[in-house]
């Protein structure tokens, strides 16, 4: 590990009642992290009775899951840009109302059909959350404490899985005999929902971007609530000198791509995206059951062993938090690539060495996907999360992480459409096996592209991308 690099002029953090209020403002915007986690995990225990009740086929399981997903993709590139134009804050508030809406129709839905539009919802929802987040955390956040106070986002995504596997375990205990269960189960997300949309009416809105948008005593005092006197002050000076060198029309894409400087960062956001995806974690929070089925547990002894992978991704998840301003980025994603790596290529040699039917099998099985599940949650989800959100410059950050989370859903929804028929067609053995070689070529892409951003300033981020 390596110092962190610290600029000299800002005073002290500083303690007293500035962080309390700094921790409330984070406990609130996460609600929208625990709704994208409850959202996009619910399904893997609502799938079978959804299943039984709808009579969908693998293609049309596929269908039901990936429509949040492809639909997280658009809303994760349109919630930037509106972040952009409209503020962080006001979006959350936004989403809120999207994400009770959509749980309201899928719950009401009477078809295939109706319940991909209250998916699509959803994933709009979902997708804007993944972007427009982190980012407000990354700009409200001193950047002593940036990485742990911008991932306890994800530490509430994974939280708001393990809510959604433990309602489901419950809920298939108590009331699996009814047809409707799984609506039950969708149901729960409007109370998180409600509570986001009332608490961000309360938060203030992110300080850099306001001084991008010239309002600057709004955003001093914006700062002077999470920050010492002295602090906000400083802190808000270094931001207005970033803001007077930049162009004051708002990057475009077009833009984007005619600057190699910016379009470099544009890739290496992208190429974080696809990586994070394509070693497969989703495949386990979507269709965990369906996986723990399949390696010989009974239906309903899958349901509650899939709470285990939840467990270890809320307990990764904090060991992450504490590593975030210890650690660097580089080195927790060579550390994550690399372990998710062996756990998959482990997943798919005991798959085939031990035959359906040995009673070794589903425990082995598991004890591999908890594995794997771990080394993800504490090496690679918050790390992805928050470097995103830290390595565009302020005129492009909307657009970087929008379209980075977009290149994210994409994969993700891709390999969400294709599972059921990829373990149809060549078992665990053989997708675990491509997860592998995927997982590979990302940790090569990190040792290549990846810049170092822990402990520095977004400020100073930028003045190394824009001089590069």
């Amino acid at each position: 590990m390596t110092a962190p690099i610290a600029p000299a002029t800002l005073p002290p953090l500083g303690d007293g009642p500035h962080r309390r209020r700094l921790g409330l403002v984070a406990v609130v915007a996460c609600l929208g992290g625990l709704l994208f986690g409850y959202d996009t995990g619910v399904i893997n225990g609502a799938l079978l009775p959804m299943t039984q009740e709808l009579g969908l086929t693998p293609l049309t399981q596929g269908i039901a899951t990936s429509s949040l997903v492809f639909a997280a993709a658009i809303g994760a590139l349109v919630g930037g840009r509106v972040s952009d134009a409209r503020g962080r804050r006001t979006t959350i508030v936004a989403l809120a109302v999207l994400f009770f809406v959509g749980s309201l129709v899928v719950v009401a839905a009477p078809s295939l059909e109706a319940l991909v539009v209250g998916r699509v919802l959803l994933g709009l929802a979902v997708g804007g959350a993944s972007t427009v987040v982190p980012v407000y955390l990354s700009e409200l956040a001193p950047h002593e404490i940036r990485g742990s106070l911008s991932g306890r986002n994800e530490l509430a995504i994974v939280s708001g899985q393990l809510a959604a596997f433990v309602v489901n375990a419950i809920l298939g205990a108590q009331l699996g005999h009814l047809d409707g269960v799984w609506r039950i189960m969708f149901a729960v997300c409007a109370l998180p929902a409600a509570a986001l949309f009332l608490g961000m009416l309360r938060m203030p809105e992110s300080p850099r971007w306001l001084v991008d948008h010239g309002r600057r005593d709004e955003a001093l005092a914006v700062l002077q609530r999470i920050r010492t006197p002295e602090r906000a002050a400083a802190e808000l000076a270094d931001v207005e000198a970033i803001a007077a060198m930049r162009q004051h029309d708002r990057v475009r894409l077009a833009d984007v791509l005619r600057d190699r400087r910016l379009l470099a960062i544009l890739l290496t956001g992208i190429g974080l995206g696809i990586g994070q995806q394509v070693t497969g974690i989703n495949a386990i929070m979507y269709y965990g059951q369906t996986v723990l089925v399949e390696s010989g547990f009974e239906r309903q002894a899958a349901l509650v062993a899939n709470v285990a992978p939840g467990v270890i991704a809320v307990l990764g998840g904090i060991v992450a938090l504490w590593m975030m301003d210890r650690v660097d980025r580089r080195t927790t994603f060579v550390l994550g690539f690399g372990l998710t790596t062996i756990c998959q290529v482990l997943i798919g040699i005991a798959s085939l060495v031990l035959q359906p039917g040995d009673p070794a099998r589903p425990i082995v099985i598991l004890v591999l996907v908890v594995a794997f599940v771990g080394a993800m949650q504490t090496f690679l989800n918050v790390a992805f999360w928050v470097t995103l959100s830290e390595i565009f410059p302020m005129r492009m950050r909307g657009l970087g992480v929008g379209v980075g989370a977009f290149a994210n859903w994409i994969t993700n929804a891709s390999l969400a459409l294709a599972f059921p028929t990829l373990v149809a067609s060549v078992g665990i053995s053989g997708t675990f096996f491509g997860f592998a070689v995927l997982g590979a070529c990302a940790l090569a892409f990190v040792l290549w592209r990846l810049p170092e951003s822990r402990g520095r300033t977004l400020e100073a981020l930028e003045r190394d991308v824009t001089r590069r």
